[in-house]
């Protein structure tokens, strides 16, 4: 495995499904709003129920347009847009972030748009972002947690090979129960293994 020596590099990564590139703000705005006003992504992210979607302003906008346009200027993270090969059109974003360069190991997301679940853009989505972080980075762990309630991300980072490796309990309360964090990992060894189909 190659190591550079930080995320500067903005790849894109192309899969039979979905490409992976970075963010166009103005191309992929609608797409941001879609999935950061979505009450599913609340839920899923923070524990949030929403009844609908969360208000978009002007405020918004201009803090939207500002994070994902200086995305391509981050030495230490790799934002990527999901593209929907089928449609041509971003439904989320995959990130690594969290880069802890002398421990190689870094955190993996991913948020999609209604547009984009349930037809496995995610899973592949994961393959190629997690695949590049330990092929082209050279990283040594991705680690990751996801929520219990969330058990259709919780499937697909397991046909990519994530390991459960423990349980924060009751950390998020949604609705009139807690729910608790699943923490998750692959290491290098691992990947090279599997290839992200263990």
């Amino acid at each position: 495995m190659t190591a550079l020596s930080d995320f500067s590099v903005k790849p894109t990564l192309v899969g039979d499904l979905v490409v992976l590139r970075p963010f166009a703000v103005d191309e992929d705005a609608e797409a941001i709003r879609d999935f950061l006003t979505d009450p599913e992504t609340a839920r899923f992210a923070n524990g949030e129920e929403q009844s609908g979607r969360s208000q978009w302003t002007a405020e918004r906008e201009r803090v939207m347009r500002e994070w994902y346009g200086t995305r391509h200027e981050q030495p230490d993270r790799l934002d990527l847009a999901v593209v929907d090969r089928a449609t041509g059109r971003c439904v989320g974003e995959a990130v690594l972030n969290e880069w802890q360069p002398a421990r190689q190991s870094c955190n993996f997301r991913i948020i999609l748009t209604a547009a984009g679940r349930d037809r496995g853009l995610g899973t592949e989505a994961v393959r190629l972002t997690v695949g590049y972080g330990f092929e082209r980075l050279g990283l040594h762990r991705v680690s990751l947690g996801v929520y219990a309630h969330n058990s259709r991300a919780r499937r697909a980072y397991e046909k990519a090979g994530f390991v459960l490796e423990g349980t924060e309990r009751e950390v998020i309360r949604v609705g009139d129960g807690w729910v608790d964090n699943h923490v998750m990992a692959v290491l290098d060894r691992e990947w090279e293994r599997h290839r992200g189909r263990p």
